[in-house]
């Protein structure tokens, strides 16, 4: 009887690669995916005592009679309380506005109570918009020399289902009244500021879709003027536009959402060939012979 001896080779231990593998990819997608500090604050960063450049001296007392006023200006009024006042400014995509009101009263006249003062911020369809921080509405006392109000906005969007109460790019409306007060205190004189700043927020809240006009005063009625120009109407002289934004209405293509994507695309490739190299092992050992 032959007796065949085998040679018994030792099988050399494999580290768990594919772990690693999986490892460094969920690295790389935690590294892609985290959002950047500048992003990730919510506060606002704008101080009440910042300066401004002097806008308008006037208020409306309407929506079509409001006072046009830009970011970065400073309007001013003087009212009696139980007016309304009016002001417009413009907002493009990616722009989180904030406005800012105060109303000083005056303390040589003695007032019978307490007011309450209240600013409403309305779209370019009159749709009123919630503020996410700030307060909107405070009481004054009646010997209270003023009051000062904030409202934050959501963010600017693009585009936006008809159903929904999303801001888009356009004219916005800051209604600045008296919500509660004594029937003897009405018509007392005040003088009101009003201010307008906003923060770019990037890509990260950029969305597909986009508006063929904004929504600002006049929009209408171009619309109407080029209908009666096709039909050789003649139409009347629409109201003055709204002014735009310094680099126009929704300008250019490029957010740093370009950049986050093209980020997430090389360290995607990265991880994919780290993770073949640990996975692929040393091939089929030499000293193994043919068919085995």
């Amino acid at each position: 009887m032959r007796t065949v001896l085998r040679r018994s080779r030792s099988v050399p231990s494999r580290r768990p690669r594919g772990r690693v593998a999986v490892a460094a990819a969920l690295a790389a997608a935690a590294l892609f995916t985290a959002a950047p500090p500048a992003l990730a604050d919510p506060s606002p960063s704008v101080s009440q005592d910042e300066e401004a450049e002097a806008g308008p001296t006037e208020a409306g007392t309407a929506f079509r009679t409001a006072a046009r006023l830009a970011q970065g200006q400073r309007g001013t009024a003087s009212a009696s309380t139980g007016d309304y006042l009016y002001w417009v400014f413009p907002a493009d995509t990616g722009q989180r506005p904030t406005v800012r009101a105060t109303v000083s009263l005056p303390a040589e006249q003695a007032r019978q109570s307490a007011s309450t003062w209240r600013i409403d911020v309305y779209d370019g369809l009159r749709r009123r918009q919630p503020c996410t921080y700030g307060l909107q509405e405070r009481r004054a006392a009646e010997d209270a020399a003023e009051v000062r109000l904030t409202c934050t906005l959501r963010t600017v969007r693009a585009y936006s289902e008809p159903w929904a109460n999303d801001p888009l790019p356009g004219a916005y409306y800051v209604r600045l009244t008296v919500s509660r007060l004594a029937a003897d205190d009405l018509g007392r004189p005040f003088q009101a500021e009003v201010a307008v700043d906003s923060r770019e927020t990037g890509g990260s809240t950029a969305v597909g879709g986009r508006l063929s006009e904004p929504l600002t005063p006049g929009v209408s009625a171009v619309s109407a003027e080029e209908q009666a120009e096709e039909d050789g109407a003649e139409q009347a002289p629409r109201p003055a536009a709204l002014a735009e934004p310094e680099d126009g209405w929704s300008s250019g293509w490029w957010t740093d959402r370009w950049l986050w994507t093209a980020g997430g695309a090389v360290l995607a490739a990265l991880a994919g060939v780290f993770g073949y190299t640990l996975t692929r092992g040393n091939g089929r050992p030499g000293r193994v012979p043919p068919g085995v």
